[in-house]
C-alpha cells in the first residue's frame, strides 16, 4: 500500500515558530526521506472560515502568507503538492456524508473543540460550521487516503476522532476508507512550544508568537522580553527550568554546536541548565544565547521567504497545480464513497432492477 501524508494549516496569519517545531520541520524531514509515496500539504481556507466568515478578506490574503511560510521552511513542490482547501469542493460532500455518522454529543466532548470554542467565546453562539470542523478534517485526510498525519499534539483528539469516523464508515458500508496513522514530532520538547509571557499556548490571537517572518531586530526584541521564572529575581537565585519557556524554547531548538559557536563555556543544554538551577546565571545570559540560537535557525528561513515574495507568480502558480493533483485525488476517493453508499444512481446498472 501506498504511504501517504496529508497535513496543512489554517491561514488566519503568518505561522510562527511554534507551527515550525509542532509539525514545519517534520513536514520537510518527512518529504524528504524519500519513504512516502505522495504528500499532500494543505492550505484549510474552508475550515478558517468557520469562525472568520464575516472577515473573508482576512483568510484571502493570507493563503499567500502561508505558501510563503511553507516555501521559505523547505517544503518543496517537486515533492509535495501545497494546495487550497476550498478549490477542492469534493471535501465539502465527503463532509456531508460523514457528518450522519458522528453525534451532537461525539463533537462536544471531543477536547480540541471544547477548548477552541472556550478560546473563541463561543459558548453562547458557536457557529455551526466551526462546531463540525473535527468532520470536516476528516474528510480532507480521507478524502486523500493518507496513511499518515503528522500532527501537532493539540490535535490528537482530532485525529482520533477521524479514526473513529473510517471505522464507523467501513463498518456500515464496507471497507472504503484508509485508517491514518498519527504521526508527532521526532523531538518531544517540540510537542507543545509556549507562548513569550508563558502562557500554555503560542496564539496568533493570544500575540505572544515568534512569527517565522519576523525580522532579526523582533525576533530579538521578543526574546528578550520573554517570560522566564519569576522567582529567580537575581542572578545568585537559583531558578526553575521547569515551565520555562526560555528553557522550552532551547530545548526544541539548541543543539551542541550552538554551544561551542555562541556559549563555550557550556558544553550542552544540561550543564547549562545545571548552572541556572543552582544559582549564579542571570536570565539576560541565557535570552542572548537563545537569541544566537534562534537567528541561526530562523535566518536561512527568513532569507528563502523574501526570495518567493520576489515571485509570487510562481507561488500562484504551484497553489494551482497542486490544487488540481488534490482535486483528481479526492474526485477518486469520493467516487469509491459513493459507490459504497451505493448513490452512484446513473453509474448502477442494477439502479432499476431493484
Amino acid at each position: 500500500m501506498s504511504k501517504i501524508i496529508l497535513t496543512g494549516d489554517r491561514p488566519t496569519g503568518r505561522l510562527h515558530v511554534g507551527h515550525y517545531v509542532g509539525s514545519l520541520a517534520e513536514r520537510v524531514k518527512l518529504q524528504n526521506s524519500g519513504l512516502y509515496d505522495e504528500i499532500y500539504i494543505m492550505i484549510a481556507d474552508a475550515q478558517a472560515l468557520t469562525d472568520n466568515a464575516e472577515h473573508p478578506e482576512k483568510v484571502r490574503h493570507n493563503i499567500l502568507q502561508v505558501a510563503l511560510d511553507y516555501l521559505a521552511c523547505g517544503l518543496d513542490p517537486e515533492k509535495s503538492n501545497i494546495f487550497i482547501q476550498s478549490m477542492v469542493p469534493e471535501l465539502t460532500e465527503l463532509t456531508f456524508y460523514y457528518m450522519n455518522l458522528v453525534t451532537v454529543a461525539r463533537v462536544q466532548r471531543n477536547p480540541t473543540v471544547k477548548s477552541e470554542i472556550k478560546m473563541r467565546n463561543f459558548e453562547a453562539s458557536i457557529p455551526v460550521g466551526f462546531f463540525c470542523y473535527p468532520i470536516s478534517q476528516a474528510a480532507d485526510i480521507t478524502a486523500f487516503r493518507a496513511t499518515h498525519v503528522p500532527v501537532g499534539e493539540d490535535q490528537l483528539p482530532m485525529l482520533e476522532q477521524c479514526k473513529e469516523i473510517v471505522h464507523k464508515f467501513n463498518t456500515v458500508y464496507g471497507d472504503t476508507l484508509t485508517d491514518p496513522e498519527i504521526v508527532l514530532s521526532s523531538n518531544k520538547a517540540c510537542l507543545r512550544l509556549p507562548g513569550i509571557d508563558g502562557k500554555a499556548k503560542m496564539s496568533k490571537s493570544l500575540g505572544n508568537c515568534i512569527y517565522l517572518s519576523d525580522e532579526e531586530d523582533v525576533v530579538k526584541k521578543k526574546i528578550m522580553s520573554m517570560f522566564t521564572d519569576p522567582n529567580h529575581l537575581r542572578v545568585q537565585d537559583p531558578g526553575r527550568v521547569e515551565g520555562n519557556p526560555v528553557f522550552i524554547y532551547l530545548d526544541a531548538f539548541s543543539r551542541p554546536e550552538h554551544f561551542a559557536e555562541f556559549l563555550p563555556e557550556y558544553q550542552n543544554l544540561d550543564e547549562l541548565k545545571a548552572h541556572y538551577q543552582r544559582g549564579g546565571l542571570g536570565d539576560v545570559k541565557v535570552k542572548k544565547f537563545l537569541n544566537n540560537v534562534m537567528q541561526a535557525e530562523l535566518g536561512p528561513i527568513r532569507e528563502r521567504r523574501k526570495m518567493w515574495e520576489q515571485r509570487t507568480e510562481d507561488v500562484f502558480d504551484i497553489l494551482k497545480a497542486g490544487t488540481e493533483v488534490a482535486r483528481e485525488k479526492a474526485a477518486a476517493t469520493l467516487h469509491d464513497v459513493r459507490s459504497s453508499m451505493r448513490i452512484n444512481y446513473f453509474e448502477d446498472q442494477d439502479f432499476l432492477n431493484q
